[in-house]
């Protein structure tokens, strides 16, 4: 079993290229490591679902397209389902099958990203009335 554990501990140093910082001290890395760090040290107990609570908060642009790129490579390599409560809406777009979107607690829509995205509630919701915008 160590050696299995061994062997899936190379693979996330590998998939969420940490293997540079492994030896470093996870409070003297900047925050977008952190948050990596975070992500495979839920995934080395083998999850069955992986919980994401805004994954990108405090993360930069640049940062969020790299969550995004992680999170699409975890879905490929690992057999999980992945529940992200974002506000991210490029971020849970980009690497969801299902989308969910709530108003103050209430589901108002749900479907594909693209479903999701032209539903009238979720415009209205989310952009305001448009109906009266020159």
């Amino acid at each position: 079993e160590e050696a299995a554990d061994s062997e899936r501990l190379e693979k996330l140093l590998d998939l969420l290229e940490l293997r540079a910082v492994a030896d470093t001290v996870v409070g003297g890395l900047p925050f977008g490591w952190q948050k990596r760090v975070e992500l495979a040290r839920a995934l080395i107990g083998q999850p069955k679902m992986l919980m994401l609570d805004e994954p990108a908060g405090g993360l930069n642009h640049g940062e969020v397209d790299e969550l995004a790129v992680l999170l699409l490579k975890i879905r490929e390599n690992f057999d999980l389902s992945i529940l992200l409560v974002e506000h991210h809406m490029s971020l849970v777009m980009r690497v969801s099958d299902k989308v969910i979107a709530l108003e103050f607690g209430q589901k108002i829509a749900d479907g594909t990203p693209d479903e999701v995205r032209s539903h009238p509630e979720v415009i209205r919701a989310y952009l305001g009335d448009t109906s009266h915008a020159a």
